[in-house]
């Protein structure tokens, strides 16, 4: 099927593109985009020329192991996210946007979208941001399922660890110290939750631990060329619309420490009117939270459209 509809269908119709993050990714993602879009090979090529590395050998060949090294795999969902939105562009299957998001890493891919950021600029941002959260890597992440954010915020206090994702309703993530996460995994279980499971990360994301990987990329995200977006991007920080260069910036580098509030996001753009949102980029991750937030939402899976 094209589409995943939920209750009736929208009218007037407002879109959102919006863009996965970390997690998203998967060896031999590129197969679909290279035989259905012609421009898909090319973009690959520029993340390869754009890095000084074969990164699209990565993206075909894995293995496993090396592409979900932090440091490869965000560059490469920039990449192939990059890919399905120039060849469902250019093949009209993509109606213009009235708004952008993205979880975590794909606001950089939003910002391209957006025209605010050139695409060989969001490689060079995400391969650096990557390498900074692979230096200063350490601590721990887990999912909390079917628990309210009371219920998870008292254990994340208790714990001594950081809510990181606000992903749906009962689907929570924390971070913080490897120990501190555990024992919030316990809390959780002993509390009622359906399901506490420790992500396949290598640091806390999204937590004050990740204060160092501001720092260094301060410099990059201040010198880099950055345009008013077209289109407004819903951001992770506090859900509401920008498209200064200088909020854009400042939202590149402070979503490294604090929630993504997806649920946010998702919400602010029903309330602005947006009744149709296309996950433009590998997976369906975003599509399956959205539904659970919004479920008289239209949602587009990107590779539905292949």
């Amino acid at each position: 099927m094209a589409d995943r509809v939920m209750g009736a269908p929208p009218s007037p119709a407002r879109t959102a593109w919006v863009f996965p993050g970390q997690g998203s990714q998967y060896v031999g993602m590129e197969r679909g985009l290279l035989s259905a879009y012609p421009t898909a090979a090319g973009l690959l090529s520029t993340a390869d020329e754009a890095l000084g590395f074969d990164l699209s050998r990565v993206i075909a060949a894995g293995p496993d192991d090396e592409l979900i090294r932090t440091d490869n795999q965000q560059p490469a969902i920039v990449a192939v996210s990059v890919a399905h939105l120039r060849g469902l562009t250019q093949a009209g299957t993509l109606p213009a946007p009235d708004f952008v998001a993205g979880h975590s890493l794909g606001e950089y891919t939003a910002l391209v979208a957006a025209e605010a950021l050139s695409y060989p600029d969001a490689l060079r941002l995400t391969r650096r941001r990557g390498e900074l959260m692979q230096q200063h890597g350490a601590g721990a992440m887990a999912a909390l399922m079917g628990l309210d954010v009371d219920a998870v915020e008292a254990i994340a206090a208790e714990a001594l660890v950081e809510v990181a994702n606000h992903n749906a309703p009962g689907q929570i993530t924390v971070s913080g110290r490897r120990e501190a996460v555990e024992a919030a995994m316990v809390l959780a279980k002993q509390r009622g939750a359906k399901r506490a499971v420790q992500l396949p990360v290598s640091a806390a994301f999204h937590s004050s631990l990740m204060a160092p990987v501001v720092d260094g990329l301060r410099p990059v995200v201040e010198q880099v060329e950055m345009r008013p977006a077209r289109v407004p991007l819903v951001t992770n920080v506090n859900a509401m619309p920008i498209t200064h260069p200088d909020d854009l910036r400042r939202e590149l580098l402070e979503q490294i420490c604090v929630p993504v509030r997806w649920i946010d996001v998702v919400e602010r753009l029903r309330a602005e009117g947006v009744t149709t949102f296309y996950e433009v980029g590998p997976g369906k991750v975003l599509a399956g939270l959205i539904a659970r937030i919004a479920r008289d939402a239209r949602v587009v899976t990107a590779e539905s459209l292949l």
